[in-house]
């Protein structure tokens, strides 16, 4: 019974119903007068939910510091792209592309691994910061494989049973709920994943790799196979969350979409959250991208329909044009007064509050 009702099942449970029982709308709309889809907005959680895993994967368990997560995220959304659109001869369909993709950003992730095993720390950084930059710009200029900053569209829809409705209808709501509950039994499995990861002798070797490489080559580890295992399995993950945001777009998005901002929003989920902590990693992506998607555009309307404006021509009447700035200042607060994050893993809380 303790095990029902822990974290995890219960968020599963009131997540798989709420799109047929969308109480939290019904409520904003009760007591501001405005209409907001929660469901829409939390596919993109869950999607960005899961790179944050990727990342946490490779920054909280192994201890790799990595700013280019942005770069696999955008592999895996134009290779959904190249495997899907009419422009070229596979045309494989969205569910096809949602397994590839996974396997073309981690093959990516392992080959950047090899000439960056010797790095530590602030260098590793900088080669993955300038490595995302490099993806950015290739993805950007071979405009005869990506349409350059036009990007690859349209996506083709999710395949479904006729039955069903074939994916479309008037309003597009069986295909959002279709992205809903596929983006959500991913997170869920993946989360499963991870949590069997921090027993297993693989995970056990990746916070090895973190707390002392020398210590743990002499206990008898590889440490130049954890790491690349490491950056192998987090790129693919990463591809898996890329892939997922193409199909739930219909389009890849310009390229300049996957910038450093991405990279460092990805990293504030995983350090506000937790590092190495996997309820940590979910609660730091709920609270960052609900404020970013829900918050911040419904106190926008409500700022501007206190003060009589409708528009969003006034950028001070515009709260989501101040986001940066409240996510700089929760840094500093969280670095200041909670350094190990909202929901830290046990080890960590220990080390720093023995």
């Amino acid at each position: 019974m303790r095990r029902l009702l822990r974290f995890e099942p219960l968020a599963l449970v009131v997540l798989l119903g709420y799109p047929l029982l969308p109480v939290l709308d019904w409520v904003i709309e009760a007591g501001t007068g405005t209409s907001i889809r929660i469901d829409r907005q939390l596919v993109n959680i869950f999607i960005f939910a899961i790179l944050a895993l990727a990342l946490n994967l490779q920054v909280g368990y192994a201890g790799l510091l990595q700013l280019g997560i942005a770069a696999f995220f955008a592999v895996g959304a134009f290779s959904t792209g190249i495997l899907t659109v009419e422009k070229y001869p596979f045309q494989l369909g969205a569910w096809a592309a949602i397994g590839l993709a996974p396997l073309c950003a981690g093959t990516i992730g392992a080959a950047l691994a090899a000439p960056t095993i010797r790095l530590r720390g602030d260098y590793l950084a900088i080669v993955t910061l300038g490595f995302g930059e490099v993806v950015r710009v290739t993805i950007l200029n071979l405009e005869n494989i990506t349409d350059g900053p036009r990007g690859l569209n349209p996506i083709p829809e999710p395949w479904l049973p006729s039955w069903v409705g074939g994916g479309v209808d008037a309003t597009g709501q069986v295909r959002l709920l279709t992205m809903y509950y596929v983006s959500l039994l991913l997170l869920a499995t993946l989360v499963v994943v991870f949590r069997t990861l921090e027993r297993s002798r693989p995970g056990r070797a990746f916070v090895a790799l973190r707390e002392d490489e020398l210590v743990s080559a002499c206990m008898g580890l590889n440490p130049s196979r954890t790491r690349t295992l490491a950056f192998a399995t987090g790129a693919a993950i990463a591809g898996l969350a890329g892939a997922l945001y193409a199909v739930n777009l219909t389009t890849t998005a310009e390229p300049n979409t996957y910038d450093f901002n991405y990279s460092i929003m990805v990293l504030c989920c995983v350090i506000i959250g937790g590092l190495g902590s996997v309820r940590g990693v979910l609660l730091g992506a709920l609270v960052l991208l609900g404020f970013d998607n829900v918050i911040s555009p419904l106190l926008s309307r409500m700022l501007q329909q206190a003060v009589g404006v409708e528009t969003s021509g006034n950028v001070l009447l515009t709260f989501t044009n101040w986001r940066w700035i409240c996510f700089g200042v929760v840094l500093v607060l969280m670095m200041r007064f909670r350094p190990e994050g909202i929901w830290p893993s046990q080890r960590v809380r220990e080390e720093l509050h023995g």
